[in-house]
């Protein structure tokens, strides 16, 4: 049986996903994959996207809200009020239902252009 692709792999688990906020993580899986040249895979069980190095990687464990890891160094370098944490490499975006995906599509679609241009995408 040949290896399913990167995509087979994201399409298999959205259709298996049993999460309360499913339609949020649709939604917010757009915004991330229009708002510049990234590339779709699953790790850590879920969602990631990625240009050359991973970026942003999906946190599905809390059924209250969906996490959002911004996982490369350069993060940092980002200032946005929707990135939380002090981590050395790291930040996260907290999504608690659909009108805060909402509030925050413009500013995470920002963050993605914004590092996108920092690693030459």
């Amino acid at each position: 049986m040949a290896k399913l692709s990167e995509a087979e792999q994201v399409s298999n688990y959205m259709e298996t996903l049993d999460h309360p906020l499913k339609a949020e993580v649709e939604t917010l899986r757009t915004i991330i994959k229009t708002a510049g040249s990234l590339s779709e895979r699953i790790k850590w069980n879920a969602p990631s996207y990625y240009y050359k190095e991973d970026f942003v990687t999906f946190n599905l464990h809390d059924k209250r809200a969906i996490r959002l890891i911004f996982h490369h160094p350069t993060i940092v370098t980002i200032k946005s009020d929707i990135l939380e944490g002090d981590w050395k490499d790291r930040r996260i975006v907290y999504i608690k239902n659909a009108e805060d995906v909402s509030s925050k599509k413009a500013e995470l679609e920002r963050i993605v252009k914004e590092w996108l241009q920092i690693v030459g995408g």
